[in-house]
C-alpha cells in the first residue's frame, strides 16, 4: 500500500470513530490546491534543463498551510499529496495554528552544482511566489534541501513582496532562523519517547535502542537519547549498518560521520547487514529514514517492544496489524516527529514579532508542546478505545473538522 492509500485509510478509520458525515469527510480529504510547474534553468555548461515542481496545499481551516519542500528524483504527485495531508493532521495534533502542505522538485540534488540548485530554487519560487506567503503557505526544508535553500526562497520571494523572513522556516540563524531548529525533530523524538516510557513506568536510561537512519533526525535523536542514559546498540544509514551490544559511543560516531560522510567503517562497532537493522534485538526501535520500511515481510521478526516513528509513514498497515497482535506499542509519526514543525512554528512567531528567543526557551516550549500532545492523544485513545495511531488521527482530524464547521465550510 502506498503512502497516499495508507494515509487515506487512517483518515477514514478516524472519521468513522468520530462519526463525521460523508460530505464533511469528503471535503476534508480533497486538497485545497495542487500546483505543478515547469522549472527550466541554464546549466553550468550552457545547456537548458527542465524539471517539474509541485506544491500541494491540503487544508487551511486552522491557519496558513505548512510543509517541507524536497528535492529528490522520485518526487511524484501521490507522495506529495499524502505528505501534505499528513501535515494537516500533524499540525492539528501538535495544536499549532497551521494547515498542511508539501512540495518538491523532481531532481537529483547530488548531480547539480550549488549555482544550478540556486537557479532552480529561484525559478521555482518565481512560479509559486503568489501562492505562498506568511499567512498563506509557509515552506520549510525537507529531504535534499536545507537552510541555504530557504535563504534563496526568502530572497527571491522578498523581491516581489518586500523583506519577509516569516515566509519560510528552517532558515540560517543570520536570516532569522530559530536557535534549536536544527535539533528540533530529534529532540521532539526524545521527548516523545520519554513521555511514552513514563506512561509504562520506564525511563530512557538503560533502554537499548536501534536507530535506522543517521541523518539530521536520527543523529540528533541518538545524541540526545544517549545523553539521557539510553544505550544505542545499532545504527544504519545509506552507507551501511553497525552494531555494538554494549552501546555505541555516539559522540565518537558523530565525529566519524562528519569526516567520512557515513557510519560505514566506524571502529567502535562491527558492521552488520543493513537489511537486518530493523530486526536487531533491542527494547526500542526508531525508524528515522524512509517510509514503508516496516512491512508484512519483516514485521514478525521485529524484537523491539516499542517503535517510535521518527520517519514519515515507516510502518505500513499490514505491519501495524501484525505488530499490534504481538503487543508492540507504536508511537505514530504524526505525533512522534512533530518537533520539527513545532519549532518551525516558534521560528515563524519570532519572525512576526521581530523578537528572537534564547535556545533554552525554544527547548522548554517544545517539551511543553510534546507532553501536552501526548496527553491529548492518550485522552482520545481512552474516548475511542483505540491504539495510539488512531488516537493521534482522531485528535488531528477532529480539530480540523471542528475548525472547518466553525468557519462555515462544512459541506
Amino acid at each position: 500500500m502506498n503512502a497516499l492509500a495508507a494515509t487515506n485509510r487512517n483518515f477514514k478509520l478516524a472519521s468513522r470513530l468520530l462519526g463525521l458525515d460523508s460530505k464533511l469527510e469528503k471535503s476534508l480529504l480533497i486538497p485545497f490546491r495542487e500546483i505543478k510547474v515547469e522549472c527550466t534553468i541554464p546549466k553550468d555548461d550552457g545547456t537548458l534543463a527542465s524539471f517539474v515542481g509541485f506544491r500541494v496545499q491540503h487544508d487551511n481551516a486552522r491557519g496558513p498551510m505548512k510543509g517541507g519542500i524536497r528535492y529528490h528524483p522520485e518526487v511524484e504527485p501521490d507522495e506529495v499529496n499524502a505528505l501534505a495531508q499528513l501535515m494537516t493532521w500533524k499540525t492539528a495534533v501538535a495544536n499549532i495554528p497551521y494547515g498542511g502542505a508539501k512540495g518538491g522538485i523532481g531532481c537529483d540534488p547530488s548531480k547539480l552544482s550549488i549555482s544550478e540548485l540556486e537557479r532552480l530554487t529561484r525559478v521555482f519560487t518565481q512560479k509559486i511566489h503568489d501562492l505562498i506567503g506568511i499567512h498563506t503557505d509557509v515552506p520549510a526544508p525537507d529531504m535534499g534541501t536545507g537552510p541555504q535553500t530557504m535563504a534563496w526562497i526568502l530572497d527571491e520571494y522578498s523581491k516581489f513582496h518586500g523583506y519577509s523572513p516569516a515566509v519560510v522556516t528552517g532558515k540560517p540563524i543570520d536570516l532569522g532562523g530559530s536557535l534549536g531548529r536544527d535539533a528540533a525533530t530529534g529532540r521532539g523524538v526524545m521527548f516523545a519517547t520519554e513521555a511514552l516510557l513514563n506512561e509504562h513506568g520506564k525511563s530512557i536510561s538503560g533502554q537499548r535502542f536501534v536507530i535506522q537512519g543517521f541523518g539530521n533526525v536520527g543523529s540528533w535523536a541518538a545524541k540526545l537519547i544517549s545523553e539521557q542514559g539510553g544505550k544505542i546498540v545499532a545504527v544504519s544509514d545509506i552507507t551501511g549498518a553497525i552494531k555494538n551490544k554494549d552501546g555505541i559511543d555516539i559522540e565518537s560516531l558523530l565525529n566519524y560521520t562528519k569526516e567520512h560522510r557515513g557510519v560505514k567503517g566506524f571502529d567502535g562497532a562491527h558492521p552488520i547487514d543493513a537489511n537486518s537493522i530493523l530486526v536487531e534485538d533491542c527494547d526500542i526501535l526508531i525508524p528515522a529514514a524512509l517510509g514503508g520500511v516496516i512491512n508484512r515481510e519483516n514485521a514478525n521478526e521485529i524484537k523491539a517492544k516499542f517503535i517510535i516513528e521518527a520517519a514519515n509513514h515507516p510502518t505500513d498497515p499490514d505491519a501495524d496489524e501484525i505488530l499490534s497482535k504481538k503487543g508492540v506499542v507504536i508511537l505514530p509519526d504524526i505525533y512522534a516527529n512533530s518537533g520539527g514543525v513545532t519549532v518551525s512554528y516558534f521560528e515563524w512567531v519570532q519572525n512576526i514579532q521581530g523578537f528572537m528567543w534564547e535556545e533554552e526557551k525554544v527547548n522548554d516550549e517544545l517539551k511543553t508542546y510534546m507532553n501536552r500532545g501526548f496527553k491529548n492523544m492518550k485522552e482520545m485513545c481512552k474516548t475511542h478505545s483505540c491504539d495510539l495511531r488512531m488516537g493521534a488521527f482522531t485528535l488531528g482530524v477532529n480539530r480540523v473538522a471542528r475548525a472547518t464547521v466553525l468557519r462555515g465550510w462544512g459541506a
